[in-house]
């Protein structure tokens, strides 16, 4: 009997002495400084490159208009005559200097800068849909990360429980009660949970740095504790998130507008048929007679038979582009609705199992761990009904905290089917 209860003791310290690191970890976290999701978001939206190149390609073409809309330069020239053999220019007999400008035909420069004007709001609008795809990925990230710590938290509460089971375990050892078995048991059960906190961390790390990432920070740099999930509850039926998603939605302002250039693009394609025109003033100066002033114009002839078809060719293809645009918004409309679809369902279906985890699962699986605590010190139970009662606790709690994690990114991704904020918000907690 001696031999036994030395050997308890043994194990006992060992065990104490092992875990006394993760006791240091917990208390380090608790001194950590919140994380909050609109700081991040907020950071996200100022520092991501993704969405810095994305806004200068906007600052860029908002420039496009003032150029395709201005006149080509003018152009000046000096014509000689009859110059001696010498090259002596001041011996010309004639010398024309000349101002020409080309005109567009009517029209044609204010089709040049709409089009222009609207190239530069498609671009806008593919910036706000960087905006709001980044903004789901911090969101979704910043979610993982919650998810990850708070796997960590779990596992670290389990590893408590398995600790007072070692010392009831040991106890009834002691008194000669149960077999030495189960203290080897519970040891065994304590290691296992030991040896899976490195994968968990490893997950916190991984979620840490994308969240960096995303930030434009370095993979490494500190961040505090994520707040447990505040997110909005769309409360609003499938057809009014519909109407919302097709009036804010990037994708479809861009695809709307680029079915506008498209008619713009064959007001321009038609108006080729009409010719330009360069209009020149000259000044001649005319060696031993009288100086003069002349003029001309010079009008080119798109009509013309051999260049007719080139412009018949531009109007088919901005007609061709224009029914390309329709049925691109066509297929990306019935893209939104299904993934507003997609989305209600799932997080319909998170919604319910959070509500089911809170009110029974996680209640009864604690009421069956205290139970089977108080049965088996009392000896009506073993002590692997002990274990199992704690294994279900823990897969339960991390069940929740992954449908709560699911049901905040779902939440992410249906704002940006949307293309905006939902209103309404509500917190979960077990």
């Amino acid at each position: 009997m001696s031999i036994r209860l030395l050997f308890s003791q043994v194990v006992v310290v060992l065990v104490m002495n092992f875990f006394v690191i993760g006791d240091f970890a917990v208390a380090a976290e608790e001194t950590a400084d919140r994380l909050l999701l609109a700081e991040v978001v907020a950071e996200a939206l100022a520092q991501n490159p993704q969405i810095q190149a994305a806004r200068q390609r906007w600052l860029a073409a908002q420039e496009r208009p003032a150029q395709v809309g201005s006149l080509d330069d003018p152009e000046v020239k000096v014509e000689f005559f009859n110059t001696p053999q010498s090259l002596d220019i001041t011996r010309t007999e004639n010398t024309i200097f000349g101002l020409s400008q080309r005109f567009p035909y009517p029209g044609k420069r204010a089709l040049r800068k709409n089009l222009a004007m609207k190239d530069a709001d498609i671009v806008e609008a593919q910036l706000r849909e960087k905006e709001r795809a980044i903004t789901a990925q911090v969101k979704i990230t910043y979610h993982e990360l919650f998810l990850a710590r708070k796997a960590i938290d779990v596992h670290r509460q389990q590893i408590a429980i398995v600790k007072d089971f070692f010392d009831i375990a040991n106890a009834r050892f002691r008194a000669g009660k149960v077999a030495q078995v189960d203290v080897l048991k519970s040891t065994v059960e304590l290691s296992k949970l030991h040896n899976e906190l490195p994968v968990l961390e490893q997950r916190r790390e991984s979620a840490q740095a994308k969240l960096n990432l995303l930030m434009n920070r370095a993979p490494h740099a500190p961040l505090g504790l994520p707040v447990a999930p505040v997110g909005p509850r769309g409360k609003q039926g499938i057809e009014e998130l519909e109407q919302i998603a097709f009036q804010n939605r990037p994708e479809l302002r861009a695809l709307n507008t680029d079915a506008a250039r498209s008619q713009t693009a064959i007001a321009l394609a038609q108006k080729q048929y009409y010719p330009d025109f360069n209009v020149m003033v000259e000044r001649f100066q005319n060696f031993g007679q009288r100086d003069g002033f002349g003029g001309m114009a010079v009008m080119s002839l798109p009509f013309s038979f051999w260049t007719k078809s080139k412009y018949d060719a531009g109007v088919r293809e901005a007609k061709a582009n224009l029914e390309s645009a329709k049925a691109a918004y066509q297929a990306a409309g019935n893209q939104v609705r299904f993934e507003l679809k997609d989305l209600l369902a799932k997080i319909d279906a998170a919604e319910k199992l959070l509500t089911l985890y809170k009110t029974t699962i996680i209640p009864q699986a604690q009421q069956t761990l205290e139970s089977a605590r108080i049965s088996y010190q009392t000896g009506k139970v073993e002590f692997l009904s002990l274990l199992d009662a704690e294994r279900a606790l823990k897969e339960f709690q991390l069940e929740y905290y992954r449908t709560l994690t699911a049901f905040e990114q779902r939440m992410a991704e249906l704002e940006q089917a949307v293309g905006r904020e939902l209103q309404g918000s509500i917190t979960v907690s077990p």
